[in-house]
């Protein structure tokens, strides 16, 4: 298992970018199902959760073409209905394959999707609105097996505004006869992203980045090119590595709306934030100040960024309380914390952070995507070097972040 080896202490300084998303580009890349064409897709991190969908794409029958960030995807012969299991197990996000896939053929065999011990992420909100739409599912000996005579339109009221749920009822609706309503729907970015998308293949959807979205059914999608979004939480954790070292750096293909709850809790840390057009600049203080948190679904602060921002309350002054109200594990990170010196006490679904003036280096293990990022982060102001290890986790999602890093200062190794 790979690990990095980071020497702390140094201030980040200098201009990076920001990649493509990782929450956009899945399913995106799942929606190329649909149109039994051409998909050529721009902007798409190379991390390990974009390999493991070309995988599974190809395992159903598509044709793939890698190059660096661009990948074209022919849709054209699929025939395979069922994703392996052995793939699904690899990702969350996997899951969303099933939505495309019932749109097209009707039918879907796939079992209970892998991915990050966060908490509790059951796919029941999914099920529920594929049996809306007519969809009969069936559990049988760790598979769901999903079939319809048509997909019929209907109104969804989801019962919590899940973005996994809210993309594989807008995937298994886009050809489905008559007007499809979504209500309570998610309303992150990527779900923008993801309409935006299927729009340009020929779809009618509106309402994505609202609360209810209406999906009319067309009978057919066209080839498309496409350009990704920026990944908002890379953009996160890459100022929050500014502002845990004191740095000053810049960031390019930003798109700062997006992170609009971040860049205010920065702000009152102290960092000062200044935007361009496509870039934010955040020049950090010579300490942090503490300051509270809750994450909540979009446009609230993002569960995905909890961790992140824990890392850099652990040096700042004052007691930092984080309310975590969307996944009930993601506190694991914090031992692996207190193991460099971080003083924090977990109660329940919350958080309370003593800053101390140091964070020290250590040998410390990545037990999810973005709790082992918040350890990269006190690696980068701990004295001496820490060394983390299952960084598997982290290049799941985060596209060359030792190469970015560095480039700005830090002093950072995969082994």
């Amino acid at each position: 298992m790979s690990s990095y080896i980071i020497e702390g202490g140094n201030k980040l300084q200098g201009e990076t970018y920001v990649s493509g998303s990782k929450n956009a580009s899945l399913p995106i890349m799942a929606a190329t199902v649909l149109n039994k064409g051409i998909s050529k897709l721009y902007n798409v991190p190379e991390i390990h959760d974009t390999q493991m969908m070309i995988e599974i794409l190809k395992n159903l029958g598509c044709k793939v073409i890698k190059r660096s960030n661009k990948i074209v995807i022919d849709t054209s012969n699929v025939k395979n209905f069922e994703i392996p299991e052995n793939l699904m197990h690899e990702m969350r996000s996997s899951v969303i394959l099933a939505g495309a896939i019932l749109g097209r053929y009707k039918k879907a065999v796939f079992s209970y999707p892998g991915g990050c011990d966060i908490g509790a992420r059951p796919i029941d909100l999914h099920l529920k609105g594929f049996e809306k739409l007519g969809i009969a599912t069936e559990k049988n000996y760790g598979k769901i097996i999903c079939k319809a005579d048509e997909i019929t339109a209907a109104e969804i009221n989801l019962d919590f505004p899940s973005v996994g749920a809210t993309e594989n009822c807008i995937l298994a609706a886009v050809l489905a006869e008559g007007t499809t309503k979504i209500i309570n729907a998610a309303m992150e970015p990527e779900i923008v992203d993801l309409q935006n998308f299927l729009n340009r293949m020929g779809a009618k959807i509106e309402g994505a980045g609202s609360n209810i979205i209406k999906i009319e059914g067309v009978k057919k999608l066209n080839s498309v090119s496409y350009n990704i979004m920026p990944d908002r939480i890379e953009a996160g954790t890459l100022l929050c590595s500014a502002a845990i070292t004191g740095g000053n750096i810049t960031l390019k293909k930003a798109n700062a709306k997006d992170i609009a709850p971040v860049l205010d809790k920065l702000s009152e840390t102290g960092c000062v934030i200044q935007l361009e057009a496509d870039s934010i600049n955040l020049k950090a203080p010579k300490r942090l100040k503490s300051v509270n948190i809750r994450t909540m679904p979009y446009p609230g602060f993002p569960t995905d960024m909890q961790s992140i921002i824990a890392a850099n309350m652990c040096i700042a002054s004052g007691t930092s309380i984080i309310a975590e109200n969307i996944f009930e594990n993601r506190f694991k990170y914090t031992g692996e914390l207190q193991k460099m010196g971080a003083k924090i006490r977990i109660a329940g679904n919350t958080a309370i952070i003593k800053g101390i003036r140091k964070l020290y280096a250590s040998r410390v293990i990545a037990t999810d995507l973005r709790g082992g990022a918040s350890l990269v982060l006190a690696g980068l102001a701990a004295k001496g070097k820490t060394q983390i290890d299952n960084v598997g986790y982290i290049l799941r999602g985060y596209e060359k972040l030792d190469k970015k890093l560095n480039s700005l200062g830090a002093k950072m190794e995969l082994k």
